[in-house]
């Protein structure tokens, strides 16, 4: 199978579980790791976003969308994949996740936390943000939901991980988040850059505590990347930005993804990864 120009080291028949697969850099993430040789369980979930008029409507559909495309192409270029839904906020999801995976294709070696339920709030009296996208207060709903999907759903998917790795013994694990926000938090995304910030505190905890049997662990810092949602307002931003070089592809993340899980970075854990 070669739907990559370059080998990663220790990657081949390794398993591999990437959340929020359905789209974006969660599905061309796991599009390499199957062109690498590891057999991915995709999981995701299918969004019903309301009409924004500041979103591009590519972005909401890519969200509503099944995994079944993502799986159809790893398996067209020889891989192995299956799909999986579930909603993280639901507490029994991750041990269904990593049952899953194990009944296809055996023990979970490798954990992508990718999936969000974002949202834009703020605490400002604004509705619109700078981009013209839509923005709601924070609210017991929108603080509660991103907390469960990008905070306690990856700090659960990690218990897991880490509790099955320990009981078999294995020796060899990769983690890997994604954040967003910054040293000031996230202004018009307030919920989600607090749920990211978390994320990232399990992360590096893991990478301490699991370290000494053989599992890195770190975030990845994605630059603004076109998922889909992406607009002319956005574009001119970084266009202009001294600290931003382009709008990324998903694909472009995804290789830094993989790089991190092979055994070419085994030197690199507890790291946030800031990509620019």
């Amino acid at each position: 199978m070669s739907t990559s120009s370059y080998v990663l080291p220790g990657l081949s028949g390794r398993v591999a579980l990437v959340t929020g697969a359905n789209h974006g850099i969660g599905a061309e993430t796991a599009k390499l790791l199957a062109a690498q040789g590891a057999a991915v369980l995709i999981s995701y979930l299918r969004l019903d976003d309301p009409a924004d008029p500041g979103t591009p409507a590519a972005y909401g559909e890519n969200r509503a969308r099944g995994a079944d495309d993502v799986v159809e192409a790893i398996r067209a270029a020889g891989g192995r994949a299956e799909a999986v839904e579930g909603d993280l906020a639901d507490p029994a999801t991750p041990a269904r996740l990593f049952d899953a995976a194990e009944q296809a294709f055996g023990p979970v070696e490798v954990l992508i936390n990718n999936a969000s339920g974002w949202m834009a709030d703020t605490f400002a009296a604004s509705s619109i943000d700078q981009f013209g996208r839509s923005l709601q207060p924070v609210t017991l709903d929108t603080a509660d939901r991103l907390m469960a999907v990008d905070a306690r759903g990856p700090a659960l998917l990690i218990a897991e991980f880490a509790r099955r790795h320990l009981e078999r013994g294995a020796s060899w694990g990769r983690i890997v988040g994604l954040t967003s926000g910054g040293r000031l938090g996230f202004p018009g995304e307030v919920s989600y850059g607090a749920a990211k910030a978390a994320q990232v505190n399990y992360t590096m905890s893991a990478a301490a505590e699991l370290g000494p049997h053989g599992v890195t662990a770190n975030m990845v810092h994605p630059p603004v990347t076109d998922t889909g949602w992406v607009n002319d307002e956005v574009t001119t931003l970084v266009q202009n930005s001294p600290d931003l070089f382009h709008v990324a592809g998903p694909d472009e993340v995804a290789g830094v993804i993989a790089y991190l899980c092979s055994d070419a970075a085994a030197l690199v854990t507890g790291n946030t990864i800031e990509l620019r």
